[in-house]
Formats: C-alpha cells, sequence, structure tokens
C-alpha cells in the first residue's frame, strides 16, 4: 500500500491478509518508518493475540504465489526516497513477476471529466504494459489522466499527479527508470470513515486477479466475502466513555 489519504491502500491491504489468512514471513527492517509495536491485527481468538506486530510486515500465499507488504506507520520526514528505493531494490532482487500498488488520491482535486466518470483509476509501468494491457482494456477501467505539472500556470506541462498520493508518484516514476513491472490502483476519496474505500478498491483489485470468487454479480454481495480484521472494532478509538453520560 501507499500511505496515502484515507490509508485506504493499507486498509484494503488489511482485507486481503485477513480474508486469504496469509501467513506473515517476516518484517521490511527500515529506518525510513516511524517505529511503532502492536498486537496481532488479525488475531482470530486469545491464543494468538498477543502476538507483536510491527511498521512494515510481509505476508505470503504460495498457493497464489502471492506476496503483501503491510505499512502501519508513516515516514520519517525527508526519508521517503530513501523507501521507495530500499523497497524497489528488494523487489527486483526477490524475482517478483509484477507489483501492484493500492493507493488513493484527494477527491477534491477531480476534474470536470473525473467528476462524471468511475472513481477508480489505474498506472502502468512501460514494462508491464505489454503484459497486462489487454487485461485491463477488457474491463473497460480508466487511466490515470494526465493534469498541468503545475496547476496554476496555463502553458504548464502534462504529467501524472497523485495529490495526497503519499508515495505513489515516486513508486511508479522510479520503476519506469528502472523497467519494474507495476500497476497502480487508485480511488479518488475523502478523509472519513474509508471502510467503503478499502472494500471498493479490493473489490477493483479482484475484478483484475480473482483473489477471492464473488457468490454473484451484485458487488454488496460480493463485499460480504471479505473478512474485516479484529483490529477494526477500534479503528475509531474504544468508544465513548460512559461516564459522559
Amino acid at each position: 500500500p501507499a500511505v496515502s489519504v484515507g490509508n485506504v491502500g493499507q486498509l484494503a491491504i488489511d482485507l486481503i491478509i485477513s480474508t486469504l489468512n496469509m501467513r506473515k514471513i517476516g518484517y521490511f527492517y527500515t529506518d525510513c518508518l516511524v517505529p511503532i509495536v502492536g498486537n496481532n491485527p488479525y488475531a482470530t481468538e486469545e491464543d494468538n493475540s498477543t502476538e507483536l506486530s510491527t511498521n512494515a510486515e510481509v505476508y505470503s500465499l504460495s498457493s497464489k504465489k502471492l506476496v503483501a507488504l503491510q505499512l502501519r506507520s508513516i515516514f520519517i520526514k525527508y526519508k521517503s526516497k530513501s523507501f521507495c528505493e530500499k523497497l524497489l531494490s528488494w523487489v527486483q532482487s526477490s524475482g517478483c513477476a509484477k507489483v501492484i500498488v493500492l493507493s488513493s488520491t484527494h477527491s477534491y482535486q477531480r476534474n470536470d471529466l473525473q467528476l462524471r466518470s468511475t472513481p477508480f483509476r489505474y498506472l502502468l509501468t512501460p514494462s508491464v504494459q505489454k503484459n497486462v494491457q489487454s487485461e485491463i482494456q477488457s474491463l473497460n477501467w480508466q487511466e490515470m489522466e494526465k493534469s498541468p505539472c503545475i496547476p496554476q500556470m496555463d502553458d504548464s506541462e502534462f504529467c501524472v499527479r497523485v495529490p495526497g498520493g503519499g508515495i505513489t508518484k515516486t513508486l511508479y516514476d522510479e520503476s519506469c527508470s528502472k523497467e519494474i513491472q507495476m500497476v497502480v490502483l487508485l480511488k479518488f476519496v475523502s478523509e472519513g470513515d474509508n471502510i467503503p474505500d478499502a472494500l471498493g478498491l479490493v473489490e477493483y483489485l479482484n475484478e483484475w486477479l480473482h483473489i477471492i470468487k464473488p457468490c454473484s454479480d451484485n458487488p454488496a454481495t460480493s463485499a460480504l466475502l471479505w473478512k474485516i480484521p479484529s483490529s477494526w472494532r477500534l479503528l475509531f478509538g474504544s468508544g465513548l466513555p460512559p461516564a459522559l453520560f
């Protein structure tokens, strides 16, 4: 995930790890993230609730040849670019077939055309286009439009912008230059209760990769197949203190 607006990518990864019951296989050790430690966010019983989790952990599901990196912390100032370089170096040395980044961007930055269309967008690096372009086009998805690099200037050049997307743009640009096969999936969102956005993003991903099989063509029904992690019970705190009443 990119640590982006509404934490939508991170919530989406939570859903994937929890639903597929992915096994934790290690940690991504870095000094670029604020250090944190907590209980197991995917605990299903008291026995495994005391397992510790850290700011960057790696999960695997060998049957689907799938690896997920979950980030649970923010970047230390001026360290995000260094993190992207270390991450992509690891991706290359690990021999990953392709990388999928789940992200989000500010909905209030949309132009008129974007306001009238789907809130989902995708980006493909040049090296991955020949492999997935036809699949993506068959889904009738919309590619992220280019916009003026400097919005206030009429004669500004056009480029890909992901406002509120955190490291999304850096990862995408670096992957283009390093010829890494990367697909970015993102959604226009606003801060708030972003659980519906996360569910929408994993459904968007599932439409392409078929991580889980929907039981019907109705998106509302298939959303029920995603397993909500136990840690989401405290997503907005532990509730109001009874003493207030």
